[in-house]
Protein backbone atom coordinates (compact mmCIF):
# COMPACT_ATOMS: atom_id res chain seq x y z
CA UNK A 1 0.00 0.00 0.00
CA UNK A 2 3.15 2.48 -0.48
CA UNK A 3 1.75 4.14 -3.45
CA UNK A 4 2.48 5.98 -5.92
CA UNK A 5 6.03 4.45 -6.75
CA UNK A 6 8.55 5.52 -9.33
CA UNK A 7 8.04 4.12 -13.00
CA UNK A 8 11.65 3.25 -14.61
CA UNK A 9 12.79 1.96 -17.57
CA UNK A 10 15.94 -0.03 -16.69
CA UNK A 11 18.53 -0.76 -19.44
CA UNK A 12 20.70 -3.89 -19.41
CA UNK A 13 23.15 -5.61 -21.05
CA UNK A 14 25.32 -9.15 -20.95
CA UNK A 15 29.10 -9.75 -21.65
CA UNK A 16 28.16 -11.41 -25.35
CA UNK A 17 26.36 -7.65 -26.49
CA UNK A 18 22.92 -8.76 -25.95
CA UNK A 19 20.95 -5.64 -24.14
CA UNK A 20 17.31 -5.18 -22.99
CA UNK A 21 14.99 -2.55 -21.28
CA UNK A 22 12.48 -3.36 -18.25
CA UNK A 23 10.28 -1.85 -16.27
CA UNK A 24 10.50 -1.59 -12.35
CA UNK A 25 8.40 -0.09 -10.23
CA UNK A 26 10.76 -0.90 -6.77
CA UNK A 27 13.44 1.33 -6.65
CA UNK A 28 14.45 4.39 -5.01
CA UNK A 29 17.63 6.09 -3.16
CA UNK A 30 18.95 4.25 -0.63
CA UNK A 31 21.79 6.72 0.16
CA UNK A 32 24.03 10.01 -0.46
CA UNK A 33 27.39 9.41 0.63
CA UNK A 34 28.26 7.08 -1.39
CA UNK A 35 25.16 7.61 -3.65
CA UNK A 36 23.32 4.31 -3.75
CA UNK A 37 20.03 3.00 -5.41
CA UNK A 38 18.12 -0.23 -5.21
CA UNK A 39 16.22 -2.32 -7.83
CA UNK A 40 14.18 -5.15 -6.72
CA UNK A 41 13.90 -8.02 -9.72
CA UNK A 42 12.20 -11.56 -10.02
CA UNK A 43 15.04 -13.98 -10.90
CA UNK A 44 12.72 -15.56 -13.47
CA UNK A 45 12.90 -11.95 -15.71
CA UNK A 46 14.89 -12.18 -18.53
CA UNK A 47 17.05 -9.54 -17.46
CA UNK A 48 18.08 -10.79 -14.18
CA UNK A 49 20.79 -13.22 -15.60
CA UNK A 50 22.38 -9.98 -17.23
CA UNK A 51 22.67 -7.60 -13.71
CA UNK A 52 23.91 -10.92 -12.54
CA UNK A 53 26.51 -11.81 -14.89
CA UNK A 54 27.65 -8.03 -15.35
CA UNK A 55 26.87 -6.61 -12.23
CA UNK A 56 25.53 -2.99 -14.22
CA UNK A 57 22.45 -1.34 -15.32
CA UNK A 58 20.96 1.96 -15.90
CA UNK A 59 17.76 3.40 -14.46
CA UNK A 60 15.88 5.52 -16.59
CA UNK A 61 13.19 8.07 -15.39
CA UNK A 62 9.75 7.53 -17.88
CA UNK A 63 8.10 10.63 -18.65
CA UNK A 64 4.34 11.54 -20.13
CA UNK A 65 5.92 11.02 -23.47
CA UNK A 66 7.29 7.43 -22.45
CA UNK A 67 4.19 5.82 -20.69
CA UNK A 68 3.28 3.67 -23.87
CA UNK A 69 7.04 2.30 -23.66
CA UNK A 70 7.34 2.26 -20.18
CA UNK A 71 4.10 -0.40 -19.81
CA UNK A 72 5.33 -2.33 -22.96
CA UNK A 73 8.92 -2.82 -21.66
CA UNK A 74 6.90 -4.68 -18.53
CA UNK A 75 4.75 -6.86 -20.08
CA UNK A 76 6.58 -7.75 -22.87
CA UNK A 77 9.93 -9.95 -23.11
CA UNK A 78 13.38 -9.05 -24.24
CA UNK A 79 13.61 -13.07 -25.09
CA UNK A 80 10.64 -12.68 -27.94
CA UNK A 81 11.99 -9.23 -29.40
CA UNK A 82 14.78 -6.12 -28.99
CA UNK A 83 12.43 -3.37 -27.58
CA UNK A 84 15.26 -0.75 -28.55
CA UNK A 85 13.80 -1.62 -32.38
CA UNK A 86 10.17 -2.23 -31.87
CA UNK A 87 9.37 0.99 -29.44
CA UNK A 88 11.91 3.08 -31.80
CA UNK A 89 14.04 4.06 -28.58
CA UNK A 90 17.78 5.15 -29.15
CA UNK A 91 20.81 3.28 -27.64
CA UNK A 92 22.59 5.65 -26.09
CA UNK A 93 26.12 4.38 -25.09
CA UNK A 94 27.20 4.91 -21.53
CA UNK A 95 30.08 6.46 -19.97
CA UNK A 96 30.88 3.64 -17.46
CA UNK A 97 28.92 0.51 -17.71
CA UNK A 98 27.53 -1.63 -20.49
CA UNK A 99 24.07 -1.05 -20.58
CA UNK A 100 23.35 1.50 -23.07
CA UNK A 101 21.54 4.56 -22.06
CA UNK A 102 17.91 5.46 -23.13
CA UNK A 103 18.48 8.63 -24.79
CA UNK A 104 14.59 9.57 -24.93
CA UNK A 105 14.92 9.53 -21.04
CA UNK A 106 15.17 12.64 -18.88
CA UNK A 107 17.54 11.51 -16.50
CA UNK A 108 19.58 8.17 -16.79
CA UNK A 109 21.68 7.01 -13.69
CA UNK A 110 24.58 4.48 -14.58
CA UNK A 111 24.90 1.82 -11.55
CA UNK A 112 27.02 -0.89 -10.54
CA UNK A 113 25.82 -3.48 -8.28
CA UNK A 114 27.59 -3.64 -4.29
CA UNK A 115 25.45 -6.86 -3.00
CA UNK A 116 22.64 -8.89 -3.97
CA UNK A 117 19.90 -9.78 -1.64
CA UNK A 118 17.49 -12.61 -1.81
CA UNK A 119 14.45 -11.47 -0.14
CA UNK A 120 11.89 -14.39 -1.59
CA UNK A 121 9.87 -13.08 -5.11
CA UNK A 122 12.54 -10.87 -5.67
CA UNK A 123 16.15 -9.73 -5.27
CA UNK A 124 16.79 -6.31 -4.40
CA UNK A 125 20.39 -5.07 -6.13
CA UNK A 126 22.09 -2.56 -4.28
CA UNK A 127 23.75 -0.34 -6.54
CA UNK A 128 26.49 2.50 -6.23
CA UNK A 129 25.18 5.17 -8.48
CA UNK A 130 28.56 5.70 -11.30
CA UNK A 131 27.43 8.68 -12.48
CA UNK A 132 24.07 10.69 -13.88
CA UNK A 133 22.95 11.70 -17.06
CA UNK A 134 20.81 15.02 -17.31
CA UNK A 135 18.80 15.88 -20.36
CA UNK A 136 19.84 19.84 -21.02
CA UNK A 137 16.07 20.48 -21.97
CA UNK A 138 15.39 20.66 -19.09
CA UNK A 139 18.37 22.78 -17.37
CA UNK A 140 17.51 26.74 -16.54
CA UNK A 141 20.08 29.44 -17.00
CA UNK A 142 21.41 28.56 -13.54
CA UNK A 143 22.07 25.04 -14.26
CA UNK A 144 19.28 23.65 -12.13
CA UNK A 145 17.06 20.88 -13.57
CA UNK A 146 13.47 20.67 -13.70
CA UNK A 147 12.69 17.72 -13.85
CA UNK A 148 8.87 18.22 -13.84
CA UNK A 149 9.09 20.01 -17.32
CA UNK A 150 9.64 16.14 -18.50
CA UNK A 151 6.46 15.07 -16.60
CA UNK A 152 7.43 12.26 -15.07
CA UNK A 153 5.47 9.38 -14.20
CA UNK A 154 4.61 6.85 -11.24
CA UNK A 155 2.60 3.60 -11.16
CA UNK A 156 -0.02 3.17 -8.82
CA UNK A 157 -2.32 0.24 -8.47
CA UNK A 158 -2.30 -0.79 -11.91
CA UNK A 159 -2.41 2.76 -13.41
CA UNK A 160 0.33 5.01 -14.58
CA UNK A 161 0.01 8.79 -13.29
CA UNK A 162 1.83 11.94 -13.74
CA UNK A 163 2.76 14.38 -11.20
CA UNK A 164 0.48 18.02 -11.54
CA UNK A 165 1.62 20.53 -9.03
CA UNK A 166 4.16 21.16 -6.55
CA UNK A 167 2.77 21.59 -3.18
CA UNK A 168 5.88 23.15 -1.74
CA UNK A 169 9.35 23.12 -1.68
CA UNK A 170 11.74 21.34 1.04
CA UNK A 171 11.58 23.30 4.36
CA UNK A 172 8.55 25.88 3.06
CA UNK A 173 6.25 24.05 6.68
CA UNK A 174 8.86 26.37 8.86
CA UNK A 175 10.16 29.14 6.52
CA UNK A 176 9.30 32.31 7.92
CA UNK A 177 6.71 34.52 6.74
CA UNK A 178 7.58 38.03 5.58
Amino acid sequence: MLYPVPAVMVSVADKKGHDNIFTVAWTGTVCTNPPMVYISVRPERYSYHMIVETGEFVINLTTRKLAYATDYCGVKSGRDLDKFAALQLTRQKASKVLPPLIEESPVNIECRVIQCIELGSHHMFLAEVVTVHASEAYMDNKGKFHLEKAEPIVYSHGAYCNLKNILGTFGYSVKKKR
